[in-house]
């Protein structure tokens, strides 16, 4: 960072009015709620985060926040989102997905949830700067972090898994997978908070080495690794924006390590199993995709319908023959790419093909030419790496989901477009 950069970067900055104190606010609550740390403390164990009026009631407020955000930049926000195409298709698709659902009802209610989580993915990119899109999502993770320490200190039973994988942490979540992984993905947007806002570096840094510590604690070997994917993608950024040739060879050396990180993926397979502690099938994930999969054969082109399918109790709804062939009964794909063409066909899949692929080339490009690839580029392998065994993309009531959309966004909308708005 030059001299001139530097000095920008350690200014001082405006003050805080209390109308953007308010804003910014309600950014977080937003995060907050749809992180569900609340449901597993306040419902227990037994809670079914897709079903009950009072936790669907409960997600009103996060929902109120977003259309709040709304309002004080309504133009911003729509033309942030036409930035999107792809994501405006896979929008419709989900709402048309009704039309030839199992059960219309319940796919209406889905809907409605899934347009206002996107809605608050997209006011998050139309109006914060990427140092502030940063440092609003790591002040939500730091939030949770604090709460998943205290938890499991004082209230051990709650906080720590007492059978299975006794004496894993999982803190304000069902289990310690959801905490690794969590904790996992706010590493990796401290780190950017803190390489965005140097004046607050250390902060997020110390905030950073708790998210490692409660990754550490969860014993969830795979948010390990996706811990120092996320570390590496930091240093990569930061490597590739020193110059152009620094970018080259980086650049060489990253594409040669991948390779060589997919040929051990597709022939030591094994081995990788046995350091992660994994059995092949994935703890049975490898069941419910062929189940899945089973199920998709009879409607390729359509799907079940958006967000039905894991609901329909019937004795021959594709819940049941699943469940038959899987030997259990499964709660969701585990996988965000057969969740797509289970619930929405081929173009449900394709649409959500396209918006990633357009997503990713914008980081790329954002390697070159934006600040903001410190944020985008971790979250992204960390999140597509939680996309292979999570169904985590086009759902609702999901911060995950509601993060991808605001930095996929917010690669469309740069920083000038909300500059030239403030004046």
């Amino acid at each position: 960072m030059s001299g001139l950069t530097y000095s920008a970067a350690l200014a001082p900055a405006p003050p805080m009015t209390a109308w953007r104190l308010l804003l910014a606010g309600a950014s977080v609550f937003l995060l907050l709620v749809y992180s569900q740390a609340w449901v597993f403390p306040l419902m227990g164990e037994e809670a079914d985060v897709s079903q009950g009026g009072l936790i669907r009631a409960l997600y009103l407020p996060a929902y109120a926040a977003g259309f709040l955000l709304l309002a004080v930049s309504p133009g911003a926000s729509f033309q942030a989102l036409l930035r999107q195409p792809f994501l405006v298709a896979l929008m419709l698709l989900v709402a048309a997905s009704t039309l030839w659902s199992i059960a219309p009802d319940q796919t209406f209610r889905r809907v409605f949830a899934a347009y206002c989580s996107a809605l608050g993915g997209v006011v998050l990119a139309s109006r914060l700067k990427w140092s502030e899109l940063a440092e609003v999502t790591a002040s939500a993770f730091a939030v949770l972090a604090v709460i998943s320490l205290l938890v499991p200190l004082a209230l051990p039973s709650i906080g720590i898994m007492q059978e299975i994988f006794p004496g894993a942490w999982r803190g304000v979540w069902s289990e310690k997978n959801a905490l690794g992984g969590n904790m996992a993905l706010g590493f990796a947007i401290m780190g950017a908070a803190a390489m965005l806002n140097p004046r607050r570096r250390m902060i997020w840094w110390g905030f950073a080495g708790l998210t490692l510590l409660l990754t550490l604690m969860s014993t969830s070997k795979t948010s390990l690794v996706a811990l120092v994917l996320g570390l590496a993608a930091l240093i990569f950024v930061a490597i590739v924006r020193r110059g152009p040739a620094t970018r080259v060879a980086i650049l060489w050396l990253a594409i040669v390590g991948a390779g060589m990180g997919l040929g051990v993926v597709l022939f030591a397979a094994d081995a990788i199993f046995d350091l992660l502690g994994k059995d092949a099938t994935l703890t049975g994930r490898t069941e419910i995709w062929s189940a899945a999969m089973t199920q998709i054969e009879a409607r390729p082109w359509t799907g079940y319908g958006f967000g039905v399918v894991w609901d329909d109790l019937g004795p021959w709804a594709p819940l049941a023959q699943m469940t038959k062939d899987a030997g259990f009964v499964p709660q969701h794909a585990h996988n965000s790419w057969i969740e797509q063409w289970l619930g929405m066909g081929i173009l449900g899949l394709a649409a959500f093909a396209l918006f990633y692929a357009q997503t990713v080339l914008l980081a790329l490009v954002a390697l070159f030419r934006d600040k903001g690839a410190y944020l985008a580029v971790p979250f992204l392998i960390v999140y597509s790496l939680m996309t292979i065994t999570e169904s985590i993309a086009v759902t609702y009531n999901d911060f995950r989901w509601v993060l991808f959309l605001a930095i996929a966004v917010k690669l469309a909308w740069p920083d000038r477009e909300i500059e030239a708005r403030r004046g």
